[in-house]
């Protein structure tokens, strides 16, 4: 009776100390931090080596997502959306169909296919299609578990260019943002896809943020952005905790993932909103603005958040460099606006038009200390690079490449 109650113990232990193996948008912890080391410093003149390129992705814009020993995207494929695997060679394991994809109508009709990034927690991929149809796929064979359509099922409204929010997990929740007025935002059961909880938020419509949890002793806070407002929800109920008005001009993208830093949150908003820094309560719930620079617009690129230092490119092709401690601009260097990302020290830039930079921050003017141009792929440069055991990702439309960061 002993051994069995000692074997009982022993397996509970184990699953309590087991390492969820997790892969998801802009890193394990959505800020765009990739924990590499002794990648190359500088490149040669042409770049990093190629080590292979797959170039039947289908139309999308979304990134990738990588495992010890799989890569998984989203692409569209003769108007279906689709989950594709491979192997760490480049070699495609199989593609499982998530219901039609976005094509868009009039300008959006430009930038169709896949927006969202796959978010793997074991052997568990979640995704969502451009036209809202949330899955959970197995990733060892890409067999379907469940399904729950945000248009159909949750009575969502679709936003211009689609849905394009990567999925967060959390727990054994699931996070999503239909966006609709009897379902605004919603937690699903991550096992089986059914409704944990539903909040009419602020009955705003959905952008194309992709939310965090932050874990505070009090209680959970999820937080994202509407298209009017950054707000912040508690995890377990989806109770609006509190909110942050955005200006609304133009454009009504807020597509950038917050970042939240030893007790601060920090965004970079589109529309002219700039770059905020704010306090969180202790319990999480209420916030208070402790600096804003109107920096120029950044609607979509990312932003990062290295020391003391918040790094965000422009649409006036500019990497800002702003102190988080007072939001001043200390720094910044002309290049093509893009998406950043930083491992082992440094800054990596995918360039809407195709360029990819290195830059050593640690210099003072920063400095370009590596160059790759992308000749593969189509449409437009907007995937966020990906860095995983010394591999650089980078997606471009039908193709993606990955490229060698080790001598």
């Amino acid at each position: 009776m002993r051994t069995i109650q000692l074997l009982i113990l022993f397996f509970i232990l184990a699953s309590c100390t087991q390492q969820h193996e997790i892969a998801q948008w802009r890193g394990e912890n959505r800020d765009g931090m990739f924990e590499e080391k002794g990648l190359l410093k500088t490149w040669p003149e042409a770049g990093p080596n190629l080590l292979w390129a797959f170039e039947e992705a289908g139309d999308g814009y979304g990134s990738v997502s990588v495992t010890s020993n799989k890569i998984f995207m989203n692409g569209m494929v003769d108007s279906i959306s689709y989950l594709m695997a491979l192997n760490l060679k480049g070699e495609l394991l199989w593609k499982a169909p998530n219901g039609p994809g976005y094509v868009g109508e009039g300008f959006s009709a430009s930038f169709p296919g896949s927006h969202s990034t796959p978010t793997v927690i074991d052997n568990m991929v979640f995704v969502s299609s451009g036209k809202g149809r949330i899955a959970c796929f197995d990733a060892t064979n890409g067999q379907e578990m469940w399904a729950v359509d945000m248009l159909h099922d949750l009575k969502g409204v679709e936003a211009e260019f689609g849905y394009a929010e990567s999925l967060l997990v959390d727990g054994d929740k699931v996070f999503c943002y239909p966006g609709g007025t009897e379902n605004n935002m919603v937690a699903l059961d991550r096992f089986s896809g059914e409704l944990v909880w539903t909040s009419d938020a602020l009955l705003d419509t959905a952008t194309h943020c992709s939310p965090i949890v932050i874990d505070l002793p009090a209680r959970k806070v999820l937080v994202t952005f509407s298209t009017r407002n950054l707000m912040g929800l508690d995890a377990e109920t989806g109770e609006l905790l509190w909110s942050h008005k955005q200006e609304i001009r133009k454009y009504s993208e807020q597509s950038l993932t917050p970042i939240f830093r030893d007790g601060f949150l920090y965004y970079v908003a589109g529309d002219g909103n700039g770059a905020v820094k704010l306090s969180i309560a202790d319990d999480g719930s209420s916030i208070t603005e402790v600096w804003r620079n109107y920096i120029d617009r950044n609607s979509m690129n990312g932003f990062l958040i290295i020391g003391q230092h918040l790094y965000s490119t422009s649409n006036k092709n500019e990497l800002n460099v702003l102190n988080i401690e007072t939001g001043e601009k200390t720094d910044s260097l002309k290049i093509r606006n893009g998406a950043i990302i930083s491992a082992d020290d440094r800054i990596y830039c995918y360039s809407d038009n195709g360029e990819v930079a290195l830059i050593d921050y640690a210099t003072s003017p920063l400095q370009i200390v590596g160059q790759l141009k992308i000749d593969l792929g189509t449409k437009h440069h907007f995937a966020r690079p990906v860095i995983k055991n010394g591999v650089l990702y980078i997606r471009h439309g039908n193709a993606l490449m990955a490229y060698s960061l080790k001598e």
